[in-house]
């Protein structure tokens, strides 16, 4: 394809996602720009849905706390059917990562946003489990995911330091937040894999990919996930995700030598 077909097929994209170029942008060959590179040459690239990448943008875009980048993003969200709840999740999961308050401002502009489309999202029930509830949950989620890898490092039980954290961690987040109705598990590790990359977190990266690879996840598409940030939390973060996702899918495939 030429530079002319993926800018035509990236104007296509932005069009169906509802994100208006802008005169200037126009005027200086920007958004011409952007509809080739962005919207043509990521956005188009196969392997996930376009609603797999939007659920990938909105947890970088939270992460990073880009609230003026927000709104037009949620609005293209609820332009490709995402449920209101889905895009609430995301923003939810993403919170784990890179802070409630980024978290909660996010929110707060979907639930604007879905106000003026006369939309809401249902309340939940109020959840009143026991907190030896909620780590019993959290301990046999992390298994089911990590494996042996979920007592390893910082998340080791006996590790004096961050356990003083890390029980909160298997209480709430694996506990309760990763077991929330609205995003499947399979959703919420886009979430967490794409705000691990624009965050720069590669202890969390290499871990969280190689569990999605041994809960079925296909190495294609690990990487379209790294990919899809890369205009969001810059080239260089997702190029170092990729290497770190490289290396790690490498050496877990590698036979072992003998004697070793």
């Amino acid at each position: 394809m030429d530079r002319s077909a993926l800018r035509k097929q990236g104007a296509a994209v932005r069009a169906r996602l509802g994100l208006a170029p802008s005169a200037l942008g126009r005027a200086i060959g920007f958004d011409a720009y952007l509809d080739e590179a962005v919207y043509g040459s990521i956005w188009e690239r196969g392997v996930l849905s376009l609603e797999e990448r939007m659920l990938c943008t909105l947890a970088a875009l939270c992460a990073l706390g880009r609230s003026e980048e927000l709104p037009p993003m949620i609005e293209a969200a609820l332009e490709t059917e995402l449920e209101p709840r889905a895009v609430v999740e995301v923003f939810v999961q993403s919170g784990l990562y890179g802070g409630w308050g980024a978290a909660e401002l996010a929110i707060t502009h979907t639930e604007r946003l879905l106000e003026a489309r006369g939309l809401r999202v249902a309340p939940d029930p109020t959840r009143d489990e026991s907190l030896e509830t909620l780590s019993a949950k959290g301990r046999s989620f992390l298994e089911a995911l990590h494996g042996e890898r979920g007592t390893q490092g910082y998340a080791s039980p006996d590790n004096p330091v961050t356990g003083e954290l890390y029980g909160l961690a298997t209480q709430y987040g694996y506990g309760e937040l990763w077991l929330r109705p609205g995003l499947d598990r399979r959703e919420r590790l886009f979430c967490a894999l794409a705000a691990f990359t624009v965050l720069g977190l590669e202890t969390q990266l290499r871990k969280f990919s190689l569990s999605a690879l041994r809960v079925g996840f296909r190495r294609e598409e690990i990487v379209e996930v790294l990919v899809q940030t890369a205009p969001y939390g810059g080239f260089p973060r997702a190029l170092n995700a990729l290497a770190v996702f490289g290396e790690a899918s490498a050496a877990r495939t590698a036979p072992a030598r003998r004697g070793s």
